[in-house]
């Protein structure tokens, strides 16, 4: 199949570097094509054979979608994301994520979390709008099955009230696996499918969607940002199989294809995304630096960039001026390079003790690199 559906056709054995470097051979000792000519057709047949997906141009995604810093502008029209998140264990997770959705520029970040976890996010920022909504089993202990409902309810109509100002959800980070809160959740995701608000899932919203595919299947503003493991609970539960990294770019495919064709980011030494369509790989090199927290960068960053690829199809008139045209995938694709780019300026200050927080404070000034606020 062709190249733009990320499948690969039969040329698998064409993907070995001896085979590759014979062809070339051969095709210059009969005076074929220019070296320029031979270059393109190799990579179309490296694409072809799962060797390597297209590589984004993501400079030029992040210089088309990101919208200049206007005075007649206000607040709120450059982005306002809630992060669906934070339990007693875990509060540094939905933060993380929040945070970096201001750092690189929204205007409005907020956070529904658990009342346990409240007050230790606020503590971390003013800037951080704060709901402690959700619960835990723990906290309703003694509640009958009836009283369960109807804190259910309550909290959800509580989410209702904002839902229709947020320009897209981010859900997992810090959620943990508590069944009613994972019940509340799934509730919430379902209410913001019916108002066709985007989503990207990660963290633990990765093991709801898991056991619940139908939560985002179908879903064209869905997007699941999976590291390794959550990515291969994903291929076992909707593909049936183990993950095979010879066919990645085709099995990413066939995952999205698989799950109605969301927007699924495959973490890893490149970052894969799929909508179904098209594969894609954002290979900037960041750090070795692995410290946790990195994925909660990339799904607050996620969330804003898809936000502003929506705002910048529709002031142009839905014919935007870069491709793709898929506002998840450009999403995904600013989301990984611009974490990409921090990551590596703080590790060229910080080297082994690189944190999660110098990666945050380098979030502007790698995008001030490419994208100019003057």
């Amino acid at each position: 199949m062709f190249v733009k559906y990320g499948m690969n056709s039969g040329f698998s054995s064409l993907a070995s570097p001896a085979v590759l470097r014979r062809q070339q051979f051969l095709i210059k000792s009969l005076g074929g094509y220019s070296d320029i000519t031979h270059q393109k057709r190799m990579e179309a047949v490296k694409c072809l054979s799962g060797g390597a997906s297209l590589e984004a141009d993501a400079e030029n995604v992040l210089r088309a979608i990101t919208p200049s810093l206007d005075p007649t502008r206000h607040k709120g029209q450059a982005g306002k994301i809630a992060v669906i998140g934070g339990c007693r264990e875990y509060t540094g997770a939905p933060y993380f994520a929040a945070i970096s959705a201001l750092k690189i520029g929204a205007d409005l970040s907020h956070v529904f979390c658990t009342e346990g976890a409240a007050t230790v996010i606020k503590s971390y920022s003013p800037e951080l709008i704060v709901h402690p909504i959700l619960q835990e089993s723990y906290s309703i202990s003694d509640v009958d099955d009836e009283g369960r409902r109807n804190i259910s309810k309550k909290i959800i109509s509580e989410f209702d009230k904002w839902m229709e100002r947020f320009d897209c959800l981010v859900i997992g980070p810090g959620l943990g696996r508590d069944p009613f809160l994972l019940e509340c959740v799934s509730k919430i995701m379902t209410h913001a499918r019916q108002s066709n608000v985007p989503m990207v899932v990660d963290g633990d919203g990765l093991f709801l969607v898991t056991n619940s595919v139908e939560l985002v299947s179908g879903y064209p503003l869905a997007v699941l940002t999976p590291n390794v493991n959550e990515y291969k609970r994903l291929v076992q539960k909707v593909l049936g199989c183990e993950v095979n990294d010879q066919e990645a770019h085709g099995e990413l495919l066939s995952l999205s294809k698989g799950m109605g064709c969301v927007t699924i980011l495959r973490k890893g030494k490149s970052d894969l995304i799929s909508d179904g369509e098209i594969v894609q790989s954002v290979g900037i090199y960041g750090s070795p630096r692995r410290c946790g927290g990195q994925g909660d960068i990339l799904s607050g960053s996620v969330g804003v960039f898809l936000s502003w690829a929506r705002q910048h199809i529709l002031a142009t008139e839905r014919k935007p001026t870069v491709s793709p045209t898929n506002p998840t995938v450009l999403g995904c694709i600013a989301g990984s390079a611009l974490l990409r780019k921090a990551a590596s300026l703080a590790f060229e200050h910080k080297k082994r003790s690189t944190l999660t927080t110098d990666i945050i404070e380098c979030l502007g000034q790698s995008l001030e690199a490419i994208c100019p606020a003057s």
